[in-house]
């Protein structure tokens, strides 16, 4: 479906990360290694998402996330080097694309998703995501309540960046995201996540739901089919869909489980998938 990369740590070339290894991000485009039968080449497009430091009123700053994508492959682009090179992000989204059959081929499909200070990105896909999404977005809104409403009827297809199901996932997830509260349903990313999957699984357990989130100091992500990778050093910590190099320190992380990741450290828990029949109308 498409390969994914992940860093936080010290400011790094954001160019430099996307070819960095033998089996970097940029060659994983067209020879990846584990696709597991979600196609065969990446070559429908590719985005980077980085943070900068940014004012924000008078109470000091905070990291605003910023991207670059383009719908044709990503070894055809120049900017990789002679641009991405010359910028540095201590936090990094890529991510290069495998468009499904009938979804559109265009730059507003490509990864990473954002708004404000958060990056998104896709490893899967959602069988007739259309029905299966608006039905989620139901079954959402009744378990945070009427008071919290991610967002009105039919909204996914209006707020979506492009018509496909992973810009509609992002729609639903930046309402879970918006919706966290110390003594709510969802009370930090993680919740957003696993109640995010947990949904779609249950209209449509045949989904394959491989996500990972930034904020500019934290990566989440979900194993739901894909794979995924965890490389952990003393100061920075990378997540990827493939190992880039054969540094040890790799570990193949398994189906079904969450992982929170912050600079030289990550948790990895199950994806506990409680009962949402309650919330089924």
């Amino acid at each position: 479906m498409c390969r994914q990369l992940g860093y936080v740590g010290p400011p790094v070339s954001v160019g430099e990360l996307v070819l960095r290894g033998p089996h970097s991000l940029f060659v994983q485009s067209w020879a990846p290694a584990d696709m597991r039968g979600g196609g065969t080449i990446n070559a429908d497009g590719f985005g980077v998402a980085w943070w900068r430091r940014a004012e924000v009123g008078l109470d000091g700053v905070r990291d605003a996330v910023t991207r670059y994508r383009n719908p044709a492959p990503i070894w055809t682009d120049p900017a990789v080097t002679e641009v991405l090179g010359q910028l540095e992000s201590r936090s990094v989204l890529a991510a290069v694309r495998s468009a499904t059959v009938g979804m559109p081929l265009e730059r507003a499909a490509c990864a990473p998703f954002t708004d404000e200070h958060w990056a998104f990105s896709h490893n899967g896909v959602v069988p007739d995501w259309r029905p299966t999404l608006l039905a989620v977005q139901a079954d959402l809104n009744a378990l945070v309540g009427p008071g919290e409403a991610l967002i009105g009827s039919a909204a996914i297809l209006l707020e979506a960046e492009a018509l496909t199901d992973s810009a509609a996932l992002w729609v639903l997830l930046r309402g879970l995201l918006a919706a966290i509260r110390p003594d709510g349903p969802i009370t930090s990313p993680e919740d957003a996540l696993r109640l995010l999957v947990t949904a779609v699984l249950h209209r449509q357990p045949a989904a394959r739901l491989n996500l990972l989130l930034g904020d500019g100091d934290h990566l989440w992500a979900t194993t739901c089919w894909h794979a995924l990778s965890i490389l952990m050093a003393d100061d920075y910590t990378v997540l990827c869909s493939e190992p880039y190099d054969d540094d040890p320190r790799w570990q193949l992380v398994g189906d079904r489980q969450v992982v929170a990741a912050a600079p030289g450290g990550c948790t990895i828990t199950d994806l506990a998938l409680p009962d949402l029949e309650r919330v089924r109308a």
